[in-house]
């Protein structure tokens, strides 16, 4: 799904508009309608609202949903944030259209249940200052649940917050393609829970837009995954090798291990100090095992390393110079693409030549920490998003940046944002099963961008389902491991 600029969508509206055809006042109510069905399943009529618009045409919206909720029975008053302004025309037509039974009110009151928010859409390009700042500040303050028609009035789409004042709406319902904003973290206040509401615009509209920016859902995710055919054989669904782990951290190998069993992989190698041993060929007695170093890792030669469908190295693995030998070794030894994660992403950031030695395509998995020290740190978000475009393009590698919408890019420099994941997510040893799920796609012969970006969708899923199960502030590492098999049959 694209991700597209405020001045796009206006493109599409405009071509929806006129080879639909439909008038811009129709599709209005059709936008209109499509909050107003998203509303009534969320909310029940003895709810009190309370609508405020704008002059333009997200204030129109406004007044067009305050009518039909007004018409399904709710409670409805509306407040006109510009009431000596003559607005937009389909503004001025939804004025005209407004029941007067619904009640006006001149001064503004809370006595509601729920806010509608309809002051500013996405076509705003300045701060919200002055008396509409000072009534923005006022809603904020209220108490009371918001709900943002589109996007929260005063936020940027393409853009972080500036000076000015910014609805914090509880709820934001965009209409047809997610907007830029909700990706980044620093808005966070300024969003809400969102969702989508699907208003018909022109696909093929959409279609011409080319845009850097992406939003991966199930429905792409459900396209990537191969079928597993009667006759296969372990054989043929890879033989992936895992390197991690040191005295203490062990675990993290394991995660990473038995979640590359659980996403598919016929036959999973772990690489781990002899500290290790032991305790891996019990816990995951399907994993076979081979050993190196006593604490850490240590440099060796492994016998047909090529022989292996991919690598995925890194968790647990420490930053010692013996590790780092071995390091040295297997991404100088290995042409295919690997999965590099945590330490060995340390060892990069403190000796960057290496980054030129890692085979293209690569997937490297970094938090925001491992990020900042690896490709450099950034002023914000955005900006980070940009570096990591940039870094992606220079090194032809696929960048996994975790977070709340884990953006993975493209060598081609395009940036898909995930949509599955949870806060309680943020638990040790989360990132080393994402880093089995991608090594065990990427055995499996995925295209290594298929593979990030199905295997942080399953993850994210996978996160879902335990939180949802378990409550988030429960969740640890394994719990997501346990649902993976279930995350990939929700994508059947």
């Amino acid at each position: 799904m694209k991700i597209l600029s405020a001045g796009q969508t206006r493109i599409v509206d405009a071509y929806t508009i006129e080879h639909e055809p439909i008038t811009s006042i129709d599709l209005m109510e059709r936008a209109s309608q499509a909050f107003a069905d998203w509303f009534t399943l969320k909310f029940s009529v003895n709810k009190d609202l309370l609508v405020i618009a704008g002059s333009g045409n997200n204030g129109g919206d406004a007044l067009a949903i305050a009518r039909i909720l007004y018409e399904k029975k709710y409670h409805v008053k509306v407040y006109l944030a510009s009431p000596q302004s003559q607005g937009s025309d389909d503004y001025a037509i939804n004025l005209k259209r407004l029941p007067p039974e619904i009640k006006r009110i001149e001064q503004l009151d809370f006595n509601c249940d729920i806010i509608i928010d309809g002051i500013f859409g996405s076509g705003i390009s300045r701060p919200v200052l002055g008396e509409l700042g000072t009534l923005v500040d006022h809603i904020n303050s209220s108490g009371k649940k918001i709900v943002s028609i589109d996007i929260a009035s005063g936020l940027n789409p393409d853009e972080l917050p500036a000076e000015g004042s910014v609805i914090e709406p509880t709820f934001t319902v965009s209409f047809q393609l997610p907007k830029l904003a909700f990706m980044l973290p620093e808005n966070s206040p300024y969003v809400g829970q969102w969702s989508l509401a699907d208003i018909g615009l022109s696909k093929k509209a959409i279609e011409l837009q080319a845009s850097n920016y992406h939003y991966f859902t199930k429905e792409e995710a459900k396209k990537i995954v191969k079928p597993r055919l009667k006759f296969a054989h372990k054989g043929v669904f890879g033989h992936a090798l895992i390197i991690g782990g040191s005295f203490g951290k062990i675990g993290a190998n394991i995660l990473a291990s038995k979640s590359c069993l659980r996403a598919g992989t016929g036959l999973v190698t772990s690489l781990v100090p002899n500290c290790g041993y032991s305790v891996l060929q019990t816990t995951l007695p399907e994993a076979m095992c081979i050993t190196s170093g006593d604490k850490h890792l240590v440099n060796l030669e492994i016998d047909n390393l090529s022989s292996y469908s991919t690598l995925g190295i890194g968790p647990g693995i420490g930053t010692n110079l013996e590790t780092l030998s071995l390091l040295l070794t297997l991404i100088k030894g290995y042409k295919k693409p690997i999965v590099l994660d945590a330490d060995a992403l340390n060892l990069i950031s403190q000796n960057p030549e290496l980054i030129e030695l890692v085979s293209k395509e690569s997937i490297l998995t970094p938090h925001v920490g491992e990020f900042n020290r690896l490709i450099g740190k950034a002023s914000n978000s955005l900006d980070r998003i940009e570096k990591q475009r940039a870094f992606s393009v220079e090194h032809q590698l696929i960048i996994v940046l975790k977070g709340a919408h884990t953006s993975i890019s493209h060598v081609d420099g395009t940036v898909w944002f995930n949509s599955t994941g949870n806060p309680g997510m943020a638990t040790a040893g989360s990132g080393d099963v994402l880093t089995g799920i991608i090594t065990g796609l990427l055995a499996q012969g995925y295209n290594p961008f298929d593979a990030a970006r199905l295997s942080v969708f399953v993850h994210g899923k996978a996160g879902d389902m335990a939180s949802a199960e378990l409550g988030e502030a429960s969740v640890i590492a394994s719990d997501i491991t346990e649902r993976i098999s279930s995350a990939f049959i929700s994508l059947n």
